[in-house]
Formats: structure tokens, sequence, C-alpha cells
């Protein structure tokens, strides 16, 4: 298996749901749930992100991902490398805990 293969990868998933109703709250609330069910984090509302081991990882929590895609709202995803995640900067504000807690989490692997 090539080095490639076992690559650290960030999925990105960036939704915007209708909240008008109380069942588009609730569905846009088992969205929510499901993602972190499914291992990731909330970088900034609407923004959750996962890291798998290698691309395969990612394969399975795309196919998760769009087993539980609601049927209304716009919902989009894109991979990067751990390398790339971090040198993601913050501009204003402080990085979440969860964000603090990324490199520690790296350390288990």
């Amino acid at each position: 298996m090539s080095f490639e293969g076992n690559r650290y990868m960030w999925i990105f998933v960036l939704f915007d749901l209708p909240t008008k109703t109380k069942d588009d709250r609730r569905t846009a609330g088992l969205f929510r749930k499901f993602l972190i069910q499914d291992g990731y984090i909330m970088i900034q509302l609407s923004v959750y992100a996962r890291i798998c081991n290698g691309k395969d990882r990612v394969e399975k929590h795309l196919k998760r991902l769009e087993q539980n895609l609601p049927s209304k709202g716009s919902i989009r995803y894109f991979e990067i490398t751990d390398s790339q995640y971090g040198r993601m900067k913050t501009l204003i504000g402080k990085k979440a805990e969860t964000e603090k807690f990324r490199s520690k989490q790296l350390l288990l692997f």
C-alpha cells in the first residue's frame, strides 16, 4: 500500500438547511446529531469536520453522509490533507476547544 493511501485526511461538511417550520428544525437537528455521532466536530455554525486515516475511510464516511442527507437545503463537502488543515489560520477570535483538541487526537492514532 502506498503512502498516499494512509494519509490523514479531513472531510469538511458545510450546510445551509431550512429552519422555518418545526419539521425543518427537527430535520436540521437530526442532521447535526448524525454528524456528531459520526465523529465530526463543529468548526463554525453549519461547518463540521472529521479526520480520517486514508482515502478508504474518507469514502466510507462520504457514503454515510450521502445516506443521511436531508431532503431540503444545501450541503457541500470537500477533503483536505492534515497538513493543509494545520495551516488554517483563525483571523478573528480564539480557536474553539474542539480545535485545540485536534492536535491531541492525532496522537492517539
